[in-house]
C-alpha cells in the first residue's frame, strides 16, 4: 500500500512539474513588446534587487503597513519548505538526524500555526472575505492539511499514508490554482527586476533625469 502511495506522489509531482513548465512556456505566446527608451540602469542589479532588498517589508507598502501578516506569511512559507523537505526524505527513504527532525518539527509547526492564522483572518475579516475567491480558501486549507500530515508523521513515523495521500492532492492541485505562484513568483520577480533595473528605477539610481 505504501509503495503504491509513494509511486502516486512521484507521479503527481512529475505531472505538477510538467504542467507548471507548460504554463510558463505558454506565457511566451503573449509576445514581447518593444521598448524604445534608452537604458539607464543594469538589468542584473535590478534582478538582484527584486530577490533581495526588494523583498524587505520597508520596500513594499502593503507589507510595511501589515508587518504581522508579512511575518506570518514568511513563517508560513518556511513551514511549507520544511514539510516538503520532510516529504522528500520519506520518499527517498533517507534517515535524518535528531537535530534535523527537531528543526523540521519546529519550522513545520510554526508554519502551520501561521497558515491557520492567515486562513482564519480570511474567513472572519469582512474585507478579506470580500476580495477572496474559493481558490483562496482551498489552497490555504490544502497546504495547511499537508503541513499537519507532515508534522504528525514527524512524531509518529508509521503514519505516512495520510501525508502521501494529501501530497498527491496538493501536487495535482498546484497547477490549477493560486499555488502555481510557487514558480510564477520567481518568473515574475525576474521580469520585474529586468524591466525596472533597465529603466534605472531599482536599485535607486543617481540618474539626473529620474531626480528631475
Amino acid at each position: 500500500m505504501e509503495t503504491a502511495l509513494v509511486v502516486g506522489v512521484i507521479g503527481a509531482a512529475l505531472l505538477c512539474g510538467s504542467a507548471l513548465v507548460l504554463l510558463v512556456l505558454n506565457t511566451l505566446s503573449f509576445g514581447k513588446g518593444d521598448t524604445f527608451a534608452v537604458s539607464r540602469g543594469d538589468t542584473g542589479k535590478g534582478i538582484l534587487y527584486a530577490f533581495g532588498q526588494g523583498m524587505m517589508p520597508w520596500e513594499k507598502e502593503s507589507a510595511r503597513r501589515h508587518l504581522i501578516t508579512y511575518t506570518a506569511g514568511f513563517l508560513y512559507h518556511f513551514g511549507i519548505f520544511a514539510a516538503l523537505f520532510w516529504l522528500i526524505l520519506q520518499i527517498a527513504s533517507l534517515n535524518a538526524g535528531g537535530f534535523v527532525i527537531s528543526a523540521l518539527q519546529v519550522l513545520t509547526g510554526v508554519g502551520l500555526l501561521a497558515g491557520s492564522g492567515l486562513f482564519l483572518k480570511r474567513c472572519f475579516r469582512p474585507m478579506m472575505r470580500s476580495i477572496s475567491c474559493p481558490d483562496d480558501y482551498i489552497a490555504n486549507l490544502l497546504v495547511d492539511i499537508f503541513m499537519g500530515a507532515a508534522l504528525v508523521s514527524m512524531f509518529f513515523h508509521g503514519l505516512k499514508a495520510p501525508l502521501y495521500a494529501v501530497a498527491m492532492l496538493l501536487f495535482l492541485y498546484i497547477p490549477l490554482g493560486k499555488i502555481r505562484h510557487c514558480i510564477f513568483f520567481f518568473y515574475s520577480r525576474i521580469l520585474f527586476g529586468r524591466f525596472f533595473g533597465k529603466r534605472g528605477v531599482f536599485p535607486r539610481s543617481n540618474d539626473p533625469y529620474r531626480q528631475a
